[in-house]
């Protein structure tokens, strides 16, 4: 896990580049590396958190003859299988196990045709001296960023679009659409981004720069699809348990492999158990460590089903637990930090489970991405009344409804049932293409309608979940709802998420479920398998049942819920106070007054108001600075 960071063009030198990379020394404190050609105008640097072959892995690396030679972020799971096979081909590896290597010799013999034969996260530029180019590509989901941009004659890319602004020729400043999609959706699709003029490499894309040149179109090389395996309903559900138990257990394994300490992000939850108890079997009773984070809050609070999964398999484990008091400490500081802002106010438990962990290891495995390939979210439970009540009550009714239950007394309770009903009525009465973003998005339309001086249609605030719905007509409306939460919410939010709270701490998180053959696997699988009798992730608790407390099996989810409307009543209301001229203040100020004052539940518009403030003031200072 790293950063990287370079630029090509007629402005900048090692001192411009040193200054990028500084900004992101959080990413790689174990050691730096860099390339530079003045007579090209490239100039290339690298940050190494130093997980695998310690001694052998400095970057940038090259080939034999020096013609070819990579920046990365990542790991890749299947290296050992590369290295042999390129061996066998006749290259010469100078490490004794670095993965960096093999992508090396891997884009040397196969070129572009590296990509689809990665089992791993990554986001890595290669430097094609040959053919006088950089190479550039992210892996399937984008679990590691990369942003790039053209401005001035200047190519730049960083792992952290914030690098951007120590080089002279290039400029960050927020995009009036951007902030309008991220208040809507809480997530911005690749490949826009924040700011004006910087593009996000999509997931499973790769895109070639000639050296001082325009970058060619990003090209696609895998997409998440659902393609249900109609010939699997006639399997048995004890094989298809059991297979799912394997892909698993191989999954994890894989993600052991390190040369510094590992240890099991747990919640107590069905994603997290099935990899701790997979993990547990691997490592030897009482030496593999756990962490949890805990709430004050009960309704929110995991930690005694967390603490009784580790009893069950015998690990270590920590636990924190993060109070107000400890919220309102991190937040300035981690909002300010982020490249882009983040709808989703789990950044900060994330963000200190992440700290602690690091106190005792360098990696940690999550469980991200279970519940978007396995159906594990409380909307797929819903979606069977949902699609009756859009069919047999007119949008009229339910518009009446939706009024009224805004009405209602607003509850702080995770989940709570007021909380419920508002977010389902307010996607019901719009077309089925965009309940999912309604649901989850932290600002209805007509609220960005309120805040901002020129507001984009619901079409275009949700503009790429139509687009995608409607691509997949063949399938069913849970089916299209995978799609949705695997290719936005799981990439553009959860990822990014957790690759920040991880990097900002010097930390690797491995998401187990997002190992190629497992995704593959889970992408077949038909519905009935995900979703049986109203219970989420059917197979997986079949796959789990002997394994773990069945206490754990039959508990409701939770999710990484955080007590936000509770801690955003404690604040002061200046801290909400955005001075970006697009929006507008007054109209801001009276809903912080309606949700502190409990007349109203705003807590996705104050987070997102709370994100841009935080934005804006580090952007400010740094700019001061410079």
């Amino acid at each position: 896990m790293c950063g990287i960071v370079g630029f090509c063009g007629p402005v900048g030198d090692a001192a411009v580049l040193g200054r990028m990379m500084d900004r992101l020394a959080h990413r790689g404190p174990d050691g730096r590396g860099t390339f530079a050609r003045p007579d090209l105008g490239l100039f290339i640097g690298h940050l190494r958190l130093a997980i695998l072959d310690l001694v052998g892995g400095a970057q940038p690396m090259w080939n034999e003859d020096g013609a070819i030679g990579i920046v990365f972020n990542g790991e890749i799971y299947n290296h050992a299988e590369l290295r042999a096979e390129l061996v066998a081909r006749g290259h010469r590896f100078a490490s004794d196990h670095s993965d960096t290597e093999a992508l090396v010799h891997g884009y040397e013999e196969w070129g572009e045709g590296l990509l689809p034969r990665l089992n791993g996260m990554f986001a890595f530029c290669i430097i094609d001296l040959r053919r006088g180019e950089l190479f550039l590509a992210r892996d399937r989901f984008g679990e590691k960023p990369l942003f790039y941009t053209r401005q001035r004659g200047v190519f730049a890319f960083a792992s952290e679009a914030s690098a951007f602004r120590c080089h002279p020729a290039l400029r960050l400043e927020a995009d009036d659409t951007s902030m309008q999609k991220f208040l809507a959706c809480g997530w911005l699709a690749s490949p826009r981004s924040f700011h004006r003029g910087v593009a996000k490499l999509p997931p499973g894309s790769s895109i070639a720069v000639p050296f001082g040149g325009e970058p060619m179109a990003p090209r696609s090389y895998w997409q998440f699809r659902v393609e249900p395996e109609a010939a699997w309903t006639r399997r048995s559900d004890r094989d298809l348990t059991e297979e799912l138990a394997a892909q698993v257990e191989r999954a994890v394994r894989r993600r052991l492999v390190a040369d510094v300490p590992i240890g099991v992000f747990l919640s107590g939850g069905l994603d997290s158990s099935a990899i701790t108890n997979a993990a547990a079997a691997s490592v030897p009773r009482g030496r593999l460590e756990t962490f949890t984070i805990g709430f004050e809050d009960g309704s929110y609070d995991e930690r005694e089903s967390a603490a009784a999964v580790a009893a069950h398999l015998g690990t270590e484990h920590h636990e924190r637990v993060l109070t107000l008091g400890n919220a309102a400490e991190l937040m300035s500081g981690v909002l300010a930090r982020m490249d882009e802002p983040i709808a989703d106010p789990s950044i900060l438990p994330t963000y200190l489970l992440c700290r602690f962990a690091r106190e005792r290891v360098t990696v940690a495995l999550s469980g991200d991405g279970g519940d978007e390939l396995l159906a594990g979210y409380d909307t797929f439970s819903a979606l069977g009344l949902a699609q009756v009540a859009a069919r047999c009550l007119p949008r009229g009714m339910l518009r009446w409804l939706r009024a009224g239950a805004e009405r209602w007394p607003a509850s702080d309770r995770n989940m709570s049932f007021d909380f419920k009903v508002r977010r389902a009525l307010g996607g019901l009465v719009r077309p089925p293409e965009m309940w999912n973003p309604a649901w989850i998005g932290p600002v209805a339309p007509e609220l960005v309608r309120e805040l901002v001086e020129h507001p984009l249609s619901p079409e275009e605030l949700y503009e790429e979940p139509i687009a995608l719905w409607r691509s997949r007509p063949d399938l069913s409306v849970e089916e299209r709802t995978l799609e949705f939460y695997t290719r936005f919410y799981l990439t553009e939010n959860i990822l990014f998420k957790v690759d920040r709270a991880g990097m900002f701490n010097s930390l690797e998180s491995r998401a187990v479920f997002l190992d190629n053959d497992l995704v593959d696997f889970c992408r077949r699988l038909p519905y009935a398998f995900k979703m049986r009798r109203g219970r989420t992730k059917w197979l997986l608790r079949e796959a789990l049942a002997q394994r773990v407390p069945s206490a754990i099996l039959e508990r409701p989810k939770k999710g990484f819920g955080v007590p936000v409307s509770k801690w955003l009543r404690a604040l002061p209301p200046e801290k909400f106070d955005v001075p970006l001229p697009e929006l507008r203040r007054p109209a801001a100020r009276a809903m912080v007054a309606r949700h502190q004052s409990g007349r109203a539940d705003y807590r996705g518009a104050l987070w997102g108001l709370l994100q841009l403030q935080a934005l804006d003031a580090s952007q400010h200072e740094r700019e001061h600075r410079v």
